[in-house]
């Protein structure tokens, strides 16, 4: 995706604005090329890496709770999330590649919610650098019916304390099968490439 193109708006942007755009250059979130800012595509191999680091994460935000009963997960924050994620299920979203960051929200607060800051902030900047690919996940009103309903089966699930269950539904919903998650990265990254190409709409 072309951020600015040759002589773009960038060209006479507002320096906060470019100060944003080193900063993702930094990240290794867009790289520059011929005047232009890009969004970076992920290496596969690395892809591959990064959600595996994902579902550990995650999973260790509720293991956490198995292997110490003194550990309770916040309800102050999954209450208000489970009611929000109730509330989508009743008037879903239409599919849209920006319901990623919907999704990232959920799962970004249910770390949080585990109460170990450094889980939750490892977690953020690994959604950052996978972002680019999971939202071609969103496509479909059956993708977006399926990870609201396994979002209110994990939620409702630690709420209940049923810890065994949340980790079995968030190991089940972030990708037991390493196979499937290559195959959706391999499609987004496709269709990432085809569109910076100009060979997509």
């Amino acid at each position: 995706m072309d951020a600015t193109g040759p002589g773009g708006i960038f060209a006479s942007a507002k320096p906060i604005a470019r100060e944003a755009l080193v900063r993702l250059q930094t990240d290794g979130l867009v790289h520059r090329f011929e005047g232009g800012y890009f969004v970076t595509l992920p290496d596969y191999t690395g892809l591959r890496d990064l959600y595996d680091l994902r579902i550990t994460l995650e999973l260790r935000g509720l293991q956490r709770a198995v292997d110490s009963p003194s550990v309770r997960h916040d309800a102050a924050i999954l209450e208000p999330l489970r009611d929000s994620w109730r509330g989508m299920w009743d008037d879903r979203p239409d599919p849209a590649p920006e319901f990623v960051a919907t999704d990232e929200d959920f799962h970004v607060n249910l770390s949080r919610a585990s109460g170990n800051a450094v889980l939750t902030d490892t977690l953020l900047s690994v959604n950052a650098r996978i972002r680019p690919v999971r939202m071609y996940d969103y496509m479909t009103e059956q993708r977006i019916e399926l990870t609201i309903k396994q979002h209110l089966e994990i939620v409702e699930a630690v709420l209940a304390g049923r810890m065994d269950d949340a980790v079995y539904a968030l190991r089940r919903h972030v990708g037991e099968s390493l196979e499937v998650v290559e195959r959706r990265a391999a499609q987004a990254i496709t269709r990432m490439a085809l569109h910076q190409s100009g060979g997509m709409p």
